[in-house]
């Protein structure tokens, strides 16, 4: 089993799971070379899409999530996010978009779009972004055009490690979970420890 960086991505690899996916991780995706915006020095490293899930039984943009997963422990802001975006700040250390590339630059998102059609067969999905928890509307995000235009027209959607982690609970019965995860809040439960 390769190694997750952080809980968010597991949370939403056994979400995920839960609802009937397969599962893939750290997907790695780079600009092409013969883009005409490649620029070496500042496109060589490659990104990753943190969780990527392909469930068979649905069709449409629900049949593939492609997920980001930002653990900030302070929250996520959508308007605060997309005007650091739009103004160029720096924030976290870095300019903005750098976060959210496959949502701000063309041809990082191509790289992405490819990267999920050559992982899945299909250009048709959802990106989803699962943070710690939202502080502000979803629709913010969710229905912001230029990231919409940037993914082709393919639906956003923000998910957060409450909903993420009650629809794992929903889904447990006594029966001994499969995985670390499901395992840990089978012993949340048995311990009568609150996690919503």
């Amino acid at each position: 089993m390769a190694t997750k960086e952080d809980i968010l991505e597991q949370i939403a690899e056994e979400y995920l799971i839960h609802k009937g996916y397969f599962v893939q991780h750290n997907i790695k995706f780079l600009p092409r070379k013969d883009h005409p915006d490649f620029v070496k020095r500042q496109d060589s490293n490659h990104s990753d899409l943190d969780v990527l899930g392909y469930n068979p039984n649905l069709q449409g943009p629900e049949r593939v999530y492609a997920v980001s997963c930002k653990s900030w422990q302070s929250g996520f802001r959508p308007s605060s996010e997309i005007d650091a975006i739009e103004q160029n700040k720096t924030v976290r250390g870095r300019e903005a978009w750098k976060s959210f590339r496959e949502l701000c630059k063309p041809k990082w998102s191509e790289a992405f779009i490819q990267a999920v059609k050559d992982a899945t067969g299909t250009d048709e999905f959802t990106h989803v972004l699962a943070i710690t928890r939202v502080i502000g509307q979803k629709s913010t995000w969710e229905e912001y055009e230029s990231f919409q235009r940037a993914i082709g027209g393919n639906p956003l959607k923000i998910l957060t490690f409450g909903e993420m982690v009650s629809e794992i609970k929903s889904n447990l019965g006594t029966t001994l979970a499969a995985t670390e995860v499901g395992r840990l809040i089978q012993l949340f439960r048995a311990a009568e420890i609150e996690t919503k």
